[in-house]
């Protein structure tokens, strides 16, 4: 059982997709709502699959000092309530830079609780659904690293049978930079169909139009995104992203 880590914020305005806002006309509300429809829809996928659902959050004391405070643990099992069937596991993450976050999430689930197999999962790729979970559990039985890649060099999916040396492993392009950290540590690495990461305006027109393209051919589409896709009456005409709201 490969145990799936979701790296996530609480979802508050203006503290998540802060680029999605300078980018798009959504604000900084809108965003924090689709923050939290993906989110949910990374956490149910993972619930679905056959692997084991780790909600990694950060703590309120690693957050800008404008959005210090609360509780995001909290936050986060709030918006998750209704979502799964069952509570999921959290835990706080550990490090000052995102690589030193999952590198030590990951490595601790290797090496303390001995899993067979660890991955962390972006919360911003509501199209990583069941079927891509499970098939890189079945990609970790024979490749000790499987990473999904999204575009720009980004990635959505670091999934681990072995630790890496994780110091700088996301350094952009971090699709090439992951392959490189494991070949330094002599491991084969195999990959997932690509698939977009939310972050940008450009991003976003890129899920609205497959999700309504889903939507026409009869496909499963992320349930809570797809909904949010709905309310805002958000599609793509030309190369420019509108609301029929």
């Amino acid at each position: 059982m490969t145990t799936v880590a979701v790296l996530a914020d609480p979802p508050r305005p203006g503290l998540v997709l802060s680029e999605l806002v300078e980018t798009s006309p959504l604000s900084t509300e809108q965003a924090a709502s689709l923050y939290g429809a993906m989110l949910s829809d990374a956490c149910l996928a993972v619930e679905r699959s056959g692997g084991e659902l780790l909600v990694n959050y950060r703590p309120a004391d690693s957050l800008p000092e404008t959005h210090a405070g609360g509780d995001p643990e909290a936050e986060i099992r709030e918006h998750l309530d209704g979502v799964l069937d069952e509570p999921p596991r959290t835990e706080v993450q550990v490090g000052s830079t995102h690589a030193a976050r999952v590198g030590n999430t990951i490595t601790h689930l290797l090496e303390t609780e001995e899993v067979t197999s660890a991955a962390a999962l972006a919360p911003t790729a509501p199209l990583c659904l069941r079927t891509h979970i499970d098939s890189a559990a079945m990609k970790l039985r024979n490749s000790p690293v499987v990473l999904g890649p999204a575009t720009d060099g980004r990635v959505y999916f670091a999934g681990f049978a072995e630790p890496i040396d994780f110091e700088g492993s996301y350094e952009p392009p971090a699709i090439e930079t992951l392959a490189w950290h494991a070949g330094d540590a002599g491991l084969d690495t195999d990959f997932l169909p690509m698939l977009p990461v939310v972050e940008t305006g450009t991003d976003l027109a890129t899920l609205v139009s497959v999700i309504r393209a889903r939507h026409v051919a009869g496909r499963i589409v992320p349930p809570n995104t797809g909904e949010w896709v709905e309310e805002m009456g958000l599609r793509v005409k030309g190369d420019e992203l509108v609301s029929d709201r």
